[in-house]
């Protein structure tokens, strides 16, 4: 057997640490620059020194005893010449340029954290003064100089001791005419022990709580522009001036927009006269959400459109919701989307957290829940008027129905339940709360036991109906001053003088937001006393452009489509049926003729009248309906009653026929 061979070496399938590298000539494969500097630190020994001790040479990483010594820095002018120092007349135009625009809702101040804005607070704040503006109070010529016009404070005392005398009589003299110690006067001041009349429900708390107030905050906080909805049947009411005051003294960089919802619950003066009220304050815009028959949907669009424009330093715009609860905030926003983005419903407190919800790729809204401001300060019975708390969970509804007695005039209250006015002499006699609950409820069954009636649930179904908007009430808007009527007559006598174009141009340029609100549709009928005519303000032509301007422009485009489609006839299209048609037909049919033969078709006439169907007169197309109304149909219309279609058959067989329907005629053949 021959010797088996050893090898020397390891296996060449063992996987070990000896791993074969190839140098090469100035490469280090084990350190990088910055583990050699740190080496040569370690292991580079020490500094060259010459026979006197002195460094020649200095080790690495150290310096010589020359660098060690301290430098001097070069002065420069740029110090002392901040960019952030302006001088005085620049800071006075600045001031009185933008002074005026800070607080105004219709002036945009664009990049607010690039200007120092700080400087037109300083001027206004005299806590943060760092030295008294005389000048600007009092110019010098006055104040200093041989012609200085202040005169010397008339001062009745002349020492310390004499002020603290005549400060005693003072003091004196107060409690004498008062009459009583200053002792008993701390002690009749002292607060009363709470009783329970002062018990107040936890219900009639709703939208005051800390979580409430933290959405609110949040909301406010993201958005860049806010929406404050208001209910217009008291939008003054529902008006949460607290937090507008701390939006513009905080958050003055926001817009704010005021939009009254539920305008097709009041008269269209109503609205009119509450938009000129409020229009001075904040942008105001009328609005009534609704799936199908919506009003000023183009308008708030168009306006959160310019507001993405102004913004168009960031990529999209956050859009917050803010109102008292059971305003419509939700179903705005269900309007503008077209859809059900946000659960809405007629009661209080529906949405609970606040919500993101996409409207285009710019713009942006935030949902947020009723919040019921502090400075409201209303009783129990407003605060279930205005429609905060839930109605099912009151403990005692019918102590409201009183007051909502008082609001309501009792022909609308007559006219929605059916009861009878108590003097139908005097429309204007209302009846005793009491007496109305008890008919009411004998009228719909609402009965204990004995017969007596149940006032708490009655009252119930009062308060249900005023929260859904099915009473008609309205708190009427503030008078119209002298001074404002006295403007306006003066704008029209300049109108009629001038011409109806150049006032068109004049109204162009105040600030305001049009409408025409004649073409809202009003849900509920008011008396003649509570409707009033529209102001007369804007001519019919403005009227006419105001409500081409909210269309969007996809309806503009259906409507010349449609405008084309008018124009045209089944004739222009499709000459060759009706040339074809005219040698069959002896006469051509009327309308009349084609009822006729329908009742003949449905008393079950002979088939030879019934050979002469109106089917003919089909393919003719009529002229486009303007109105939404459907032409009206039957059975005997549509179906195929007595061989009624024997004549579109034979009409189809007579047209001529293509290469496929011919190629199976000679198949058949």
């Amino acid at each position: 057997m021959a010797p088996v061979k050893k090898s020397g070496g390891k296996a060449s399938g063992s996987s070990g640490s000896s791993v074969n590298l190839k140098r090469v000539k100035g490469e280090n494969f084990y350190r990088d620059a910055k583990a050699a500097s740190r080496l040569k630190m370690l292991n580079g020994g020490k500094a060259v020194r010459d026979k006197d001790g002195k460094i020649i040479k200095a080790a690495a990483f150290q310096k010589g005893e020359d660098e060690t010594l301290p430098g001097r820095v070069q002065p420069d002018r740029r110090w002392f010449g901040n960019t952030r120092v302006i001088s005085q007349t620049a800071l006075d135009h600045f001031r009185t340029s933008l002074g005026a625009k800070k607080d105004d809702p219709y002036s945009v101040l664009l990049r607010r954290n690039k200007l120092p804005m700080a400087l037109l607070d300083e001027a206004q704040n005299p806590h943060t003064r760092k030295r008294p503006h005389i000048v600007e109070t009092e110019s010098f010529s006055d104040t200093f100089g041989p012609k200085a016009q202040r005169k010397r404070p008339r001062i009745e005392v002349g020492t310390f001791e004499e002020l603290s005398k005549a400060a005693d009589e003072a003091i004196e003299e107060r409690e004498e005419a008062r009459g009583t110690t200053s002792i008993e006067q701390l002690a009749s001041e002292l607060a009363e022990a709470p009783t329970h009349a002062d018990y107040h429900e936890p219900i009639y708390a709703k939208g005051t709580s800390r979580r409430i107030y933290g959405e609110l905050y949040k909301v406010i906080d993201s958005s860049d522009v806010i929406l404050h909805v208001l209910d217009a049947r008291d939008p003054m009411g529902t008006l949460c001036q607290s937090v507008l005051d701390y939006i513009k003294k905080e958050k003055s960089h926001k817009q704010v927009v005021l939009v009254i919802n539920k305008c097709d619950l009041v008269p269209n003066w109503v609205t009119a006269r509450y938009i000129q009220h409020l229009t001075p304050r904040y942008p105001t815009i009328a609005f009534h959400a609704s799936p199908n028959h919506s009003f000023g949907k183009g308008t708030l669009i168009q306006l959160l459109r310019q507001f993405a424009q102004l913004h168009a330093d960031k990529k999209q715009i956050s859009v917050g919701f803010m109102g008292y609860p059971n305003v419509g905030k939700s179903s705005v926003i269900n309007t503008l989307k077209s859809g059900k983005v946000c659960t809405v419903a007629p009661v209080p407190g529906e949405t609970k957290v606040w919500k993101y919800i996409t409207l285009t790729r710019r713009i942006y809204l935030i949902d947020c829940p009723g919040i019921v401001p502090t400075s409201a300060n209303d009783t129990e019975t407003a605060t279930v008027l205005k429609g905060v708390v839930r109605v099912e969970a009151l403990p005692t509804p019918s102590d409201h129905i009183a007051e909502l007695m008082e609001r309501v005039k009792p022909v609308y209250l007559s006219r929605t339940y059916g009861i009878p006015l108590p003097n139908p002499d005097d429309p204007s006699e209302a009846w005793k709360p009491e007496d109305l609950l008890d008919k009411m409820a004998r009228m719909k069954g609402r009965l204990l036991k004995h017969g007596e009636p149940d006032r708490e649930a009655v009252s119930k179904i009062i308060l249900s109906d005023w929260v859904r908007g099915r009473i008609p009430f309205f708190v009427s808007p503030p008078e119209r001053s002298d001074e404002l009527n006295a403007a306006e007559a003066k704008k029209k006598k300049v109108a009629d003088a001038k011409g109806k174009a150049k006032a068109v141009e004049e109204n162009d340029s105040e600030l305001h937001v049009k409408q025409n609100l004649k073409t809202l549709m009003q849900k509920n009928t008011f008396v003649p006393e509570d409707i009033q005519p529209l102001d007369d303000e804007d001519e019919d032509a403005e009227g006419d452009e105001d409500a081409e301007g909210e269309l969007d422009e996809d309806e503009d485009a259906v409507s010349e489509e449609n405008e084309e489609e008018d124009e045209l006839k089944w004739g222009d299209v499709f000459e060759g049926i009706n040339a074809s048609e005219e040698p069959s037909q002896s006469a051509p049919p009327s309308d009349s003729g084609d009822e006729n033969e329908d009742e003949e078709e449905s008393a079950g006439g002979d088939e030879d009248e019934a050979d002469v169907p109106d089917e003919e007169t089909k393919p003719q197309k009529d002229v486009r309906m303007t109105t939404s109304k459907k032409k009206a149909e039957n059975f005997y219309s549509k179906a195929n009653v007595k061989n009624k279609n024997r004549t579109k058959a034979a009409l189809l067989r007579s047209l001529p026929a293509g290469k496929r329907t011919e190629r199976k005629q000679k198949q058949k053949k």
